[in-house]
């Protein structure tokens, strides 16, 4: 899971890349960076940390880059460690010059087009992410369509349809999860989506200043004033430069996240044509339905499963009571590279408001148990077990997901399958293992009646049915 953000034809584009980007700092808060075109020259900075560590703007001061058109990521890794290297974009060469790319997503047959390509003789990849292997197959599709020719007169409109072209043949070889942004040091902002639209992709417009923006998510236009137009759709290729064109990868078939309702996405945005915060409500709505509880308060953990429990609260009747307080100075990066901050990350980040909930029945809302380490915590946590203050007296876990079953190979950091608790605990054993006085999930025909066209979304991480072939990763992962 990562973020993508492109600005183009706009004389501060550096300024609203960060401040887009920083509009989706929750999907990537271990790197951050930006490409963007400099009187004809592709600049590049990024970096560790969080936007504005990378990007710092003191106050009164503007920032010091030009440019009018840029593309940007921030990282969550998946493909590739948590190193410096990593960072995206990443650049690669072709013929005609350089381009640069941001992608969100996974390459499922990574380690044989690595492989496929450094046997080609192209420059071996210098990182371990899938983001560079993207951007170098590119190149070499450029250069191959480049050496057949074209029958174009004009060098804007061949070296357009050669990296068409090309794109289009990546998608073809690459398969997994692609959303992505291409920029070239001519100026060219390339938006293309895999063909199953496996995770997001929008884009927007602003007539003031006749602007195109595109983002992982809608709450990254927004505070920029940018009109939502839409989705690129699955398998499409947009091209913004001299002209504007749109190029189809054909694609009948749709995999979206069902994972970017439930968790990923912000709730005050538009995702796969669905309002997020809305969904959640409908998931805590269901799952009032199919798991009631007997309480004195909902309390929701916070953040992702506030507006599910508002839907829990208004079928069920039980009122909701904010139990939990959380830090909001806390990333992913402190917590995954610190052993001894990540034993107490849990505690760091949630702390109950004991005073509300002392002596009470408590409905936890919750979006999922991956390993079920965090969970438990949660609920001794509520507990206070070994603690001297009373805690809940009674702690019911309900979460609006379906069991995890089977990993994720499509941009987003799950553990192997054995990590995975409900691969082979029962629901009982994994209420026993979080200490919780009941637990309910939400059952996967629940999850899919919340959403307006359930054949359109992958649920290969409750039924292990994969939307392509993943053999290669089950073999390659740790």
């Amino acid at each position: 899971m990562c973020g993508v953000f492109g600005v183009f034809n706009h004389p501060e584009a550096i300024k609203l890349e960060t401040i887009g980007l920083f509009g989706l700092n929750h999907r990537g808060q271990e790197s951050a960076g930006i490409a963007w075109v400099n009187y004809g020259n592709l600049r590049l900075r990024k970096g560790m940390g969080l936007v504005f560590d990378v990007f710092p703007a003191p106050e009164g001061k503007p920032i010091r880059y030009k440019g009018k058109v840029a593309i940007g990521h921030t990282r969550y890794s998946t493909c590739g460690e948590s190193l410096a290297e990593n960072a995206q974009p990443h650049l690669a060469k072709t013929s005609d010059g350089q381009i640069a790319l941001a992608s969100n997503g996974d390459i499922v047959n990574f380690a044989s087009l690595k492989s496929w390509l450094e046997e080609k003789g192209m420059e071996k990849l210098k990182t371990d992410n899938d983001g560079e292997l993207l951007v170098k197959m590119i190149a070499f599709y450029y250069n191959e369509f480049k050496s057949k020719g074209s029958k174009c007169d004009i060098d804007y409109f061949r070296r357009m349809d050669w990296l068409v072209q090309a794109i289009k043949k990546t998608l073809k070889e690459a398969h997994g999860a692609i959303s992505a942004l291409v920029l070239t040091e001519h100026g060219e902002l390339i938006a293309f989506r895999d063909p199953l639209g496996i995770r997001p992709l929008v884009y927007g417009y602003n007539l003031p200043s006749e602007s195109w923006f595109f983002a992982s998510e809608t709450c990254a236009l927004d505070p920029l004033g940018v009109d939502y137009q839409g989705e690129i759709l699955p398998g499409e290729i947009r091209v913004l430069g001299k002209g504007m064109n749109r190029f189809f990868y054909p694609s009948e078939n749709r995999a979206h996240c069902i994972f970017e309702h439930i968790y990923f996405s912000r709730p005050d945005g538009w995702v796969f044509g669905e309002y997020a915060a809305k969904i959640r409500m409908k998931l805590g709505s269901i799952l009032a339905q199919e798991h009631p509880a007997k309480a004195d308060y909902v309390v929701p953990v916070p953040d992702t499963a506030e507006y599910a429990a508002i839907g829990y609260s208004q079928v069920s009747g039980i009122p909701i009571m904010p139990g939990f307080t959380r830090s909001h100075y806390i990333g992913r990066t402190f917590i995954a590279h610190e052993q001894i901050i990540r034993d107490m990350g849990t505690k760091l980040k949630l702390n109950p408001v004991i005073e509300l909930i002392k002596g009470k029945k408590i409905v936890l809302i919750d979006d999922s148990i991956v390993r079920g380490t965090t969970s438990r915590k949660i609920v001794r946590i509520a507990k206070q077990i070994k603690r001297l203050r009373e805690g809940a007296k009674e702690v019911h876990m309900r979460i609006t997901s379906p069991p995890i079953k089977y990993p994720c190979f499509f941009g987003i950091d799950t553990p192997t399958r054995k990590e995975l608790i409900a691969s082979d605990k029962s629901v009982e054993e994994i209420r026993q293992h979080i200490c919780a006085d009941s637990l309910g999930y939400l059952s996967l025909k629940g999850l899919l009646s919340c959403v307006k066209n359930p054949k359109n979304y992958c649920t290969a991480c409750f039924t292990g049915k994969y939307p392509m072939d993943v053999s290669e990763k089950f073999k390659t992962a740790k």
